[in-house]
């Protein structure tokens, strides 16, 4: 402390923060940790830190209320953070405890008068709303730097409750609607995200933006050829879509609800405009994404636990046929839409989770009903053209809900006309048949009809094509029906070596980048499907630049290459399930001569350690973390399950984990962990929980980032997770419960006291002991401190008993826990006698131990009981206490 006074006084405040936080760590007394506290502050004053300052002064005030120095340092604080009348409500405090303090009352009256200023500046808002206008719709002003600040300025008051309420009472929403009239790019996005912030979480005003805009210009916006504008107007109307249903979803009725009676029809209104504008010729095709993109966010339940499915059956009524006339365009055909390479991928993702929200038998068969007139429709008396939709439309579906996507296949003649266009003379039309074949190729009802009839087709096509667009497609359907038998060795299609020259032929178009994007996806399909096999896995990892290449895919705008790039990744770290067979039903699948699965040599786990370690090296990380930033459809909850499988089979070994991190995996893990389906959310929480065991957790998940991980965590402490998932789980959230109150805090908040407790009775002794150990270190705080009082309890009895046990490290894990306890809540000292009878001979048992470190905690736990009540002393010293703590005083080896 003294070195840091003087670094202070030498203008070193850096130098001086060092030192006070080297002396916190070496002092345990209260009133000095609030001196040092309190000159952190400030230091952390002069560097202009003042979110610091601020901590640093409160933790000092916490300790002494009737701190001025610290009280006046908060105020400067919160001062410079705008929060003045925070700032005023110290001073105040400073000056009643010395009112003689000249100081103080200057600061308080400059104070006075800054936030005169701030109330002056805000009652002058209305004139500033009308100036930035003015300058926006000025069509005589050429300044484009003071037209883009009037923009900025205008979004920035928007996000303000109080600046947005001021632009929608100075009648601003007309005065936005004429910069969206004006259809200068500028001036639409600054009227967009104007709106925004005047929508944001307020249902009545975003009704009345509505009502005022009205459905069919914000559509309009959407689908205007300016990328950005639509990208804007999107997010806009998702902001619209959670205001709106907020209201829905409320229960209750306040001021607001007066004004706004039933948001539903605005939703319905919005979301009829939007069904219209994917039919819509004169949209663009990036709007027309956009609005596939927003129907797939706002329609479906987020969670089957809530009942409600009525939108959804809604739009299926109303919109279906609009949505499968944008799955059905064939690109280049007379009249088709615009649509751009991922507008399929978002159209089949959008009917699979409206398929997916129906909840009974008769829901579903409506959606057949639709689809099947639908196809019908178009392949019966259309000729040739009304045959490709057909056909493009079965494609669209057996990409999304495949259940309908095999009825569809099923109707009489769509096979035969897949199969005999397969040979069509147009490349289009070739195309369109040659995806729809490898689609049904998916699907087991189908395969074998396919396995029959078109492999041969797509060898011919395959050898004698002279298209790569259309080899490559026949080539990704010979790899899904050479791949039928998964992993299983034993279930080869192909002659021997027939599917290595399959794979060494994608990856020779995968690296080819004279091919379009469009085309070498295909190429990463067919490596999904072959590295089923352990020979092309080992030969694709030590292939750098197909690795490379299909890392750049994954980073590029064609998303919808994410399922096959991450497959591929699942296939080659063998991150898939995989039960090992019971080695007596094996012996009676031998005797009744039924089928075994067998393992590829290759995929034992050395093979699949080092193809991890050379994943690792080509950069696997950065790629999987750009997958998951896509905001995209084609980011599904089952993509998202590969990926998470993907990151568990990375962090396996310990080494390789702080390599993952620093290449942005353990960002990336968080929102893997939070949404996605309940396998994927578990095994990115253990890939969490694995990083947290092994590296600093405030490395490794800074700022903000570390109170993010706590819930994923306590998620692996359900019962129906694995036992190693529970261990994993616990003793990563023992390293958060060591770093910080707030991160007890949050594991508090998370409800996993109890869960924690539960697996101190376990049975196996690892997961008892993790568990111990969590609770060890949560023992830190407050509310923990209370249970082990709590009537009725036996928590207390619990680690007494463990501190006696014969495991060491359990011993170890109890008895610290009741030195911390003992230390930090002494009414827990005279609890101890009332829990066991066995309470002495348990401590005595303690400072006898061989183990200098279970002799330490027994020491301080006496020490503190000594110290604690009276009648609990006598009983410590009528005991043989005494004389073992002379013996244990006389050790000279043991300081």
């Amino acid at each position: 402390r003294a070195r840091g006074n003087a670094l202070f006084q030498a203008g070193d405040p850096g130098a001086a923060l060092a030192a006070y936080t080297e002396a916190l760590g070496l002092s345990d007394a209260p009133s000095e940790r609030a001196v040092l506290h309190r000159n952190r502050a400030a230091c952390y004053l002069k560097l202009e830190d003042y979110t610091k300052a601020e901590a640093d002064a409160t933790k000092a005030i916490e300790a002494d209320g009737r701190d001025v120095k610290a009280l006046f340092r908060r105020s400067q604080a919160l001062q410079q953070l705008g929060r003045l009348d925070q700032a005023v409500s110290d001073l105040q405090r400073c000056v009643s405890l010395e009112p003689r303090n000249k100081a103080f009352h200057e600061a308080l009256r400059a104070l006075g008068s800054s936030m005169h200023e701030k109330m002056k500046a805000m009652s002058c808002t209305d004139s500033k709303v009308e100036q930035m206008f003015q300058i926006l719709l000025d069509l005589d002003e050429k300044d484009a730097d003071k037209k883009q600040k009037a923009a900025q300025n205008l979004i920035v008051l928007a996000r303000e409750e109080a600046g947005a309420e001021k632009i929608f009472q100075s009648d601003g929403v007309r005065l936005l609607m004429q910069l969206l009239d004006t259809a200068k790019a500028d001036l639409m996005l600054a009227a967009l995200r104007t709106l925004v912030g005047l929508c944001s979480g307020h249902r009545s005003r975003t009704a009345a933006i509505l009502a005022e805009l009205g459905a069919p210009r914000l559509a309009a916006v959407l689908g205007v050829e300016h990328e950005q504008v639509s990208l804007a107007a999107c997010n806009l109307l998702h902001v619209m879509f959670d205001s709106l249903k907020e209201g829905l979803q409320k229960d209750f009725r306040g001021k607001e609800d007066a004004v706004v009676l039933d948001s539903s029809k605005d939703l319905k209104l919005l979301i009829k405009h939007l069904l219209e504008l994917l039919v819509l010729e004169g949209a663009s095709a990036h709007g027309r994404d956009n609005a596939l993109n927003l129907l797939i966010k706002v329609v479906p339940r987020k969670s089957p636990k809530e009942t409600n499915n009525s939108l959804s059956l809604w739009v299926i009524d109303q919109g279906l046929k609009k949505i499968l006339e944008v799955g059905s365009t064939v690109c280049g055909s007379l009249g088709s839409l615009p649509v751009t390479e991922n507008t399929r991928m978002s159209t089949s993702v959008l009917l699979s989770k409206l398929y997916e929200d129906l909840k009974c038998d008769a829901e579903r068969e409506n959606f057949h009903h639709l689809c099947e007139d639908y196809v019908r429709s178009w392949f019966e008396g259309h000729e040739l053209p009304g045959k490709l939709r057909a056909i493009q439309t079965v494609s669209c579906l057996l990409q999304g809900p495949s259940d309908a996507g095999n009825r569809v296949l099923e109707l009489e003649g769509i096979m035969e006309s897949v199969l005999s266009l397969c040979a069509s003379v147009s490349e289009a039309h070739q195309l369109v048949a040659v995806e729809a074949l490898i689609h049904a190729a998916d699907k087991a009802k189908r395969a074998s009809f396919i396995t029959a009839n078109g492999v041969n087709l797509l060898k011919e096509i395959y050898k004698h094509s002279e298209r790569d667009s259309i080899r490559i497609r026949a080539l990704v359907g010979l790899c899904k029906l050479g791949s039928a038998g998964g992993t299983d060795f034993s279930m080869k299609q192909f002659a021997e070596g027939s599917t290595m020259k399959l794979a060494k032929q994608c990856r020779k178009w995968l690296c080819n980048e004279a091919i379009d994007a469009g085309t070498r996806r295909w190429a990463v399909e067919g490596l999904a499907y072959l590295t089923f096999d352990a020979d092309v896995k080992e030969e694709f990892v030590e292939d750098k630049a197909a690795m490379q290449a299909m890392f750049q895919l994954a980073k590029s705008e064609d998303r919808s290459v994410l399922y096959a790039v991450a497959s591929t990744l699942v296939n080659c770290t063998n991150s898939y399930d995989h039960e090992e067979p019971d080695p007596q039903m094996l012996e009676l699948a031998k005797y009744a001569k039924q089928h075994i699965p067998e393992q590829h040599p290759k995929d034992k786990p050395e093979f699949v350690k080092r193809r991890v370690r050379k994943l690792l090296t080509a950069g696997v990380v950065s790629a999987l973390a750009c997958m998951v930033k896509s905001e995209n459809p084609a980011l599904t909850n089952s993509c998202r399950e590969l990926i998470s499988r993907v990151f568990l089979a990375l962090v396996e070994e310990a080494e390789d984990r702080g390599g993952v991190v620093a290449q942005g995996g353990g960002k990336a893990l968080i929102p893997l962990s939070l949404e996605g389906t309940e396998v994927g959310q578990t095994k990115a929480a253990q890939a969490l929980a694995k990083i947290t065991i092994t590296s600093n957790p405030e490395m490794a998940f800074p700022g903000e980032r570390i109170y993010e991980v706590v819930r994923p965590l306590v998620s692996l402490l359900h019962l129906q997770r694995t036992g190693l998932e529970n261990f994993e789980g616990l003793m990563a959230l023992t390293n958060l419960a060591g770093i910080s109150e707030r991160l007890r805090q949050k594991i508090l908040k998370e409800r996993a006291v109890p869960m924690i407790e539960g697996y101190m009775f376990e049975e196996h002794e690892l997961i008892r002991l993790a568990a111990t150990e969590c609770m060890c270190n949560m023992a830190m705080s407050k509310e923990v401190q209370e249970m082990f009082l709590a009537e009725g309890s036996d928590r207390l009895k619990l680690m007494v008993l463990y501190s006696g046990e014969e495991d060491e490290k359990l011993r170890r894990a109890a008895s610290g826990t009741l030195a911390m306890l003992t230390a930090l809540h002494p009414p827990i000292c005279q609890r101890i006698p009332q829990v066991t009878v066995h309470w002495l001979e348990i401590l005595q048992a303690l400072l006898l131990s061989p183990s200098a470190e279970l002799q330490h905690r027994g020491a301080v736990v006496v020490m503190n009981m000594m110290a604690a009540a009276r009648e609990v002393a006598e009983q410590l010293i009528a005991s043989e206490m005494l004389e073992i703590l002379s013996v244990l005083a006389k050790d000279k080896e043991k300081p």
